[in-house]
C-alpha cells in the first residue's frame, strides 16, 4: 500500500496517543485491540455524546470526519482520532483529553494537507513538554512552546534544502514543508510515516493496527 500527497490534497489527520512506555515499541509488537474497552473509553471521553458502530478504521487512515470517531485501546496504549483535537494551538487542548489515567505520556498529532499545516504536542505526567503549530500556507508559526525535539533540528537548520523553488508562486516561507516535519514526527514517535508510506518504509504497518469506528448519533430535544 502506498499514498502520496497528490492523492489526498485536502486530507486532514488528527490523533491523540496515550501510552505507558514507548508507543513505537508497543506498536511494533502488533498489540491486540480491546474492542469493548475502546467503546467504554469513547463514552468516557465524550460523556454527552451517543455513538453507534460504523466501519472500522486503522492507524493509516486517521482522518475521522465530522461526527465520526476512531478509537483503539491496547495494552499500555490508547489511540483516539477525532476532528475535535485538530486545533491551531495544541497547548489549549481541553483538559478532558488530558487524563493521566489513560497514559503517563500523551502525544497529539494533527495535519491538514491543503494548507500545509502541522501541529504536535507532548505531555508527560500531566505537564506540557512541547507544542508546535506551523502553517506553510500563510507562513505562520502559530505556537512554539518548549524546547525543540532532536528530530526537529534537521528541518529547522539553515542547511535544510527548500522543498520548492523560492521563485515559484505559493512557495512556503519556511525552509521546510510542515507536512515533512509531520512525517518525521510520526516516524519518531510512532514508527511509521503518513505521506509516501510503503510496506518497505517502516517496520510498522499502520494499516494493520485497527481502530474501532463509531458514529455520533444525532441529539434530539423534545419540547
Amino acid at each position: 500500500m502506498s499514498q502520496n500527497r497528490g492523492e489526498e490534497m485536502d486530507a486532514k489527520r488528527s490523533i491523540l496517543v496515550y501510552s505507558d512506555g514507548d508507543a513505537k515499541e508497543i506498536l511494533k509488537s502488533q498489540p491486540e485491540l480491546d474492542r469493548e474497552l475502546s467503546i467504554e473509553l469513547a463514552n468516557t471521553l465524550f460523556p454527552l455524546k451517543r455513538f453507534t458502530p460504523t466501519e472500522d478504521g486503522n492507524l493509516l487512515l486517521t482522518n475521522a470526519q465530522k461526527n465520526t470517531l476512531y478509537i483503539g485501546s491496547y495494552p499500555g496504549l490508547t489511540i483516539v482520532s477525532t476532528p475535535a483535537i485538530a486545533i491551531d494551538y495544541p497547548s489549549r487542548l481541553p483538559g478532558s483529553f488530558l487524563d493521566p489515567e489513560l497514559g503517563n505520556t500523551i502525544h497529539l498529532f494533527a495535519m491538514h494537507n491543503a494548507v500545509e499545516w502541522f501541529a504536535y504536542a507532548i505531555w508527560k505526567n500531566g505537564t506540557l513538554v512541547r507544542s508546535l503549530s506551523v502553517s506553510g500556507n500563510d507562513g505562520q508559526i502559530l505556537e512554539d512552546i518548549g524546547p525543540r525535539q532532536p528530530f526537529e533540528e534537521y528541518h529547522w537548520s539553515e542547511g535544510h534544502p527548500l522543498f520548492e523553488n523560492p521563485e515559484e508562486e505559493n512557495c512556503s516561507p519556511f525552509n521546510f514543508n510542515p507536512l515533512d516535519l509531520g512525517d518525521a514526527a510520526f516516524n519518531e514517535y510512532l514508527g511509521y510515516q503518513i505521506e509516501g508510506y510503503t510496506s518497505d518504509s517502516s517496520p510498522i504497518d499502520p494499516s494493520q493496527i485497527p481502530l474501532v469506528g463509531l458514529q455520533k448519533l444525532p441529539w434530539w430535544k423534545i419540547w
